[in-house]
């Protein structure tokens, strides 16, 4: 994926420190859904697992009035949408990218602190808790050795844990472990029971200053038959401003038919999903209602989609166009859900 990152000098060597951070949580604040119980997790899990599934389908990611859960079928079309469709390669056909995977860790996880590197005034204070196995972005189905891609490799190299027993997402851009441990370019920590958004500026470890977590296409939602979540969309050549519920932008075009970092598609309500397969048809219900988020630049019409085999038939999702999309007036800070 194309870096996203505006342009700051690198602070190689400098031991993390950072002028925010997020205070731990009791062990009892769970992101946990109304009437349903997490189960208990006693080591790490990896996200293409029954055990994450299970857990995963017991989780409240966000709270419901949070800007992913927000049912956006009904908000108006945006005056220039047409014109940003246009700009975007309107004939190119829809994609995902099987690149965002995750670990779940236990509420006694180890925690440890690491190197950042590249954006320490715009991260959070660790330390982080870190296992061993996490993955980094595109693993297992890129191929190689874990242990071996945790070393090697460039692009964005996402790593994301999430702890549900204190209600905690932990995010890195270009995570990479070393001889003297395990480094990052950024570290973003989000609280899952709350709505409350990055300071006004700040970046995360995507452009928009956004959690990935909440928006990747996961096995677990598409086998229960819909997506229920805003995803994330890329967007090849973005404007340099950005919209709730995004903190951050990385352009330097002022043209108004660009897409904003937080800009919101909808896939049209007459479109026929009827024919597409159970999980491609849970992706595009999920188009339908919630939408997809412009979270950094990169591949024109690419949500992000777990990297897990047990996922079938998202290869039909080619069959969608750029133009079947539509760009929507977004809900504004002081609407709907609150960022509180």
């Amino acid at each position: 994926m194309v870096p996203h990152h505006c342009c700051v000098a690198l602070l190689l060597g400098l031991t993390f420190a950072c002028s925010r951070s997020v205070a731990a949580q009791p062990a009892n604040r769970l992101a946990v859904k109304e009437g349903a119980t997490l189960p208990a997790l006693k080591q790490p899990v990896l996200f293409n697992t029954p055990e994450a599934d299970r857990i995963l389908s017991a989780m409240q990611i966000f709270p419901p009035d949070s800007p992913w859960h927000e049912d956006v079928s009904g908000r108006p079309v945006a005056g220039n949408s047409a014109r940003i469709i246009a700009g975007m390669e309107p004939n190119r056909h829809f994609y995902f990218n099987s690149d965002m995977g995750f670990i779940l860790v236990p509420p006694n996880q180890p925690r440890i602190n690491i190197k950042i590197v590249d954006y320490p005034d715009e991260s959070d204070r660790g330390p982080y808790p870190l296992p061993e196995n996490t993955p980094v972005e595109g693993w297992p189905l890129a191929g190689g050795q874990l242990a071996h891609l945790q070393r090697v490799g460039e692009g964005d190299r996402h790593m994301i844990v999430v702890d549900p027993f204190h209600a905690r997402l932990y995010e890195f851009y270009i995570g990479r472990r070393t001889d003297a441990g395990w480094q990052a370019g950024q570290a973003s920590i989000f609280d899952l029971s709350s709505n409350k958004l990055r300071p006004k500026g700040w970046t995360s470890a995507d452009a928009a200053g956004l959690p990935i977590f909440p928006a990747v296409v996961r096995f677990d939602e598409c086998q229960r038959g819909m997506v229920d979540h805003a995803m994330r969309v890329t967007a090849r050549r973005t404007r340099r401003a950005y919209v709730y519920p995004a903190t951050h932008f990385a352009s330097r075009s002022d043209d108004p038919n660009l897409p904003r970092m937080g800009e919101r598609f909808r896939l049209r309500a007459d479109f026929d999903i009827s024919r597409f397969s159970p999980h491609a048809q849970a992706v595009l219900k999920g188009l339908k209602k919630y939408g997809m988020i412009v979270a950094d630049n990169g591949i024109n019409w690419a949500i992000s989609v777990t990297p897990d085999a047990r996922l079938k038939g998202l290869a039909e999702l080619s069959r969608v166009k750029g133009r079947d999309f539509e760009v929507i007036v977004p809900t504004g800070e002081h609407e709907g859900p609150r960022g509180k």
